[in-house]
């Protein structure tokens, strides 16, 4: 498989302008642990090969088990996550199926539970970029395999590695 355009040199600036945003995402209060998870479920939706190698790998380097990451396609049948990340795989769901229906009811109940406000806007917001990325991964056919998993288990992550993290996309 090749890549249709590797759109990150192809189109340096959108890095550029993408970067803030990430960077908010990685330092808004929400775990690391909680977005390498959102990050992860909402690339196995949307089939992008390339984010579902990245954030596996980025999860393993955190330190998520192997079994979570394993069973996360089936998270609803598994005793292996919070009642909290529960919610956010259910509101990730939701929202990037959101032409399959609107974000239900029960699924907005359960996250406000678990959630304030700014927390919920804050995981939106994470379940909106990653999307931005699974569709120009998908569209351009990035090339899974190639991505080097990150070494710090901090929210340096965005601030620093943006650029290489896509620079293959």
């Amino acid at each position: 498989m090749r890549s249709r355009i590797e759109f990150a040199k192809a189109a340096p600036e959108l890095l550029k302008a993408v970067r803030p945003f990430t960077d908010y995402i990685h330092n808004c209060g929400l775990e690391p642990s909680l977005i390498d998870l959102v990050m992860l479920r909402a690339s196995q939706i949307n089939g992008c090969a390339y984010c579902i190698d990245m954030h596996t790998k980025n999860a393993r380097a955190r330190g998520e088990t192997e079994q979570r990451i394993y069973e996360l396609n089936a998270w609803r049948e598994t005793p292996f996550y919070t009642d909290r990340e529960m919610a956010a795989l259910a509101w990730t769901e939701a929202v990037t199926l959101i032409t399959d229906r609107h974000v239900p009811d029960d699924v907005y109940e359960e996250a406000r539970k678990w959630f304030t406000e700014a927390e919920i806007i804050n995981l939106t917001a994470a379940v909106a970029l990653i999307n931005v990325w699974n569709r120009l991964s998908i569209s351009f056919r990035s090339v899974p395999g190639t991505y080097r998993a990150i070494r710090s288990s901090t929210t340096k992550l965005a601030s620093d590695r943006v650029e290489e993290e896509y620079q293959l996309h």
